[in-house]
């Protein structure tokens, strides 16, 4: 059954800005996915218009308040709750060879990626990027798999050029998946413990994307802990017995909120 999308009349809150930069020292492929449509919100993520990935990560069109919506996914294996981590490839224009969650990305100025009801347009973005990045096969990918926590809202530079400026939809899922990175997208992806995380926050060595920090700082180890907590209750003890559920954090205390994060 479709989705019908209806969006209500949203006065933009600012005047958009299509700033100019030379993009021909970057990498081919990535100047060609700026060209992407976002979907731009206000601060209450009410939808009034879209801009190019380009127009919504230049630091230009961010100090004048352009905003975007996001996603973030975090994807933990059932068998033992360990989360999958990804390196950002040193080909990306915006944090470069950084470590960060299993996933993140945008929805698009798509009919399909517009929806609100149910984060249907952020979890079809998920279903798309999962195996563009990772090369998880469709087949084991559904929009149904994620359960959504809250939305951060944040600003980010990367460089004096590029940052970030977002809403980002925070998804939850547990599920068995198989890998072939985007060697354009992803340089290494690991599985790792909360102590295994905690043990690479604690290396100089690693660098890391800021919002990932600031999940990992204010929300995912609590809500790590809850999902391995409540999962044992249902019978999963780590050697082989029962399962890692996401879903045990559905209707959480923050899923209507939208948290500003610093």
């Amino acid at each position: 059954m479709s989705t019908t999308v209806t969006q209500t009349a949203v006065e933009p809150p600012i005047t958009i800005l299509n700033p100019q930069v030379n993009l021909d020292a970057y990498d081919e492929e990535q100047v060609r996915l700026m060209e992407e449509r976002c979907i731009l919100i206000n601060d209450k993520d009410e939808a009034y218009g879209e801009g190019s990935k380009k127009q919504c990560h230049l630091m230009e069109s961010i100090r004048q308040g352009l905003l975007h919506r996001a996603f973030s996914v975090f994807l933990f294996r059932p068998s033992d709750g360990r989360l999958l981590l990804q390196k950002r490839a040193d080909e990306k224009i915006t944090f470069p060879g950084m470590w960060t969650n299993t996933c993140c990305s945008h929805p698009l100025y798509l009919r399909t990626e517009l929806v609100e009801e149910n984060q249907e347009g952020v979890r079809a973005a998920a279903v798309r990027k999962l195996p563009h990045e990772l090369g998880i096969p469709a087949s084991q990918l559904s929009p149904d798999i994620f359960t959504f926590l809250t939305r951060i809202h944040y600003l980010a530079p990367s460089d004096g050029l590029w940052g970030e400026h977002e809403i980002d939809y925070i998804l939850f899922c547990s599920t068995d998946v198989d890998l072939e990175l985007n060697p354009n997208e992803v340089s290494d992806a690991r599985y790792v413990s909360k102590e295994e995380l905690e043990g690479m926050f604690a290396d100089s060595q690693n660098s890391f994307t800021p919002w990932f920090r600031l999940i990992a700082r204010d929300l995912l180890f609590p809500w790590w802990d809850e999902m391995l907590e409540k999962s044992r209750a249902e019978g999963w003890d780590g050697k082989g017995n029962g399962k890692v559920r996401a879903s045990v954090l559905e209707n959480g205390p923050k899923t209507g909120e939208i948290l500003k994060m610093v």
